[in-house]
């Protein structure tokens, strides 16, 4: 009988704490990728952060970088709660920073995902990606930050590493921005090929369709999973719950629709969770693999070992995915 009272009161001083803690969080911080001005994110975003913070009983400011590095790290410190991020710097939040994948956007037509592209102005005479692999040092090119899915790991991956080339001495010169910013450096002849997206391209068809006929895409990628929400895990279970259902059922109304569209051609969000992630893990490593055996200052036995390494990763990740 005392062990069943302990029990009892042990629950429930757990769930009073909850509760505490919970009423305790007056503010959150979400994080925002800034692919394009901060100025332009903030109008796209703030109506969906006020709606957010109604339904969820806190105040939630939107917290807008210019890089992915820089939500990572806020998000590690607590200095942000909640984010957007594309999948590859998501799994840095979710490994780095106490992160936890729990939405997933859905396009305004239905589809999954989204493509990365190698651009060019349709007057800069290349015509096939062939062209920009064989001549490199004939070229400037605009890459992706770092941490950038569709900017940077996928064309990474798919473009050089499997062609054997490093985008650092490929080309003549190489800058480093964001999809809005490369976009316009192609645009504007400030660079001759860069990565981008097919986000940013289906705005430009609404926004500016005059600049979008302006550019040839030379490279495809295939299908990427569209960008996760991912919150700290040690957010009130209470809080999350309001939140995820918040987010989940988002965009039934014409106004809502309306802020949805605005933001990246969205209907609305999935539930999700880290296992979203798998797919960019395997890329990431997949890449990594081709590096080490095209290695040529590293020795056999160095490359047999990463490499084993490298597979017994991606078998395991293959489990997770059956």
């Amino acid at each position: 009988m005392f062990r069943t009272r302990l029990f009892a009161a042990l629950a429930a001083l757990t769930l009073f704490t909850g509760a505490a803690r919970s009423a305790e969080v007056k503010e959150l911080n979400f994080g925002i990728i800034a692919t394009e001005n901060a100025g332009a994110m903030k109008q796209m975003w703030e109506p969906f952060l006020e709606d957010m913070g109604k339904a969820a009983g806190v105040k939630v400011n939107g917290f807008y970088a210019t890089d992915y590095t820089g939500i990572i790290e806020a998000q590690r410190f607590n200095k942000i709660q909640i984010a957007w991020y594309g999948n590859k710097s998501a799994i840095d939040a979710v490994d780095r920073a106490g992160g936890e994948v729990f939405a997933q956007f859905i396009d305004l037509d239905g589809t999954p995902g989204y493509y990365s592209y190698i651009i060019t102005h349709k007057d800069s005479g290349i015509l096939t990606l062939d062209q920009v692999l064989k001549n490199g040092k004939a070229y400037s090119f605009g890459y992706g930050d770092p941490q950038s899915t569709s900017g940077t790991l996928v064309p990474g991956y798919y473009v050089f590493a499997k062609n054997h080339l490093d985008p650092r001495t490929h080309f003549r010169v190489m800058r480093i921005s964001n999809h809005e910013g490369n976009f316009l450096a192609v645009l504007n002849r400030q660079v001759d090929v860069a990565t981008c997206n097919s986000e940013l391209t289906e705005k430009m068809k609404e926004t500016a369709p005059d600049k979008l006929a302006q550019i040839r895409i030379l490279w495809t990628s295939p299908l990427i999973p569209r960008d996760p929400l991912v919150w700290r895990k040690d957010l009130p279970a209470d809080l999350k719950a309001r939140i995820q259902n918040f987010v989940v059922s988002y965009g039934k109304t014409p106004r809502e629709k309306l802020i949805l569209k605005n933001m990246y051609r969205l209907s609305g969000f999935r539930a999700s969770t880290d296992a979203q992630l798998i797919s960019t893990r395997q890329l990431e490593l997949a890449r990594d693999r081709a590096k080490f055996l095209n290695d040529e200052h590293m020795s056999d036995t160095d490359k047999r070992a990463r490499v084993a390494e490298i597979d017994t990763r991606l078998a395991a990740l293959d489990k997770q995915l059956k």
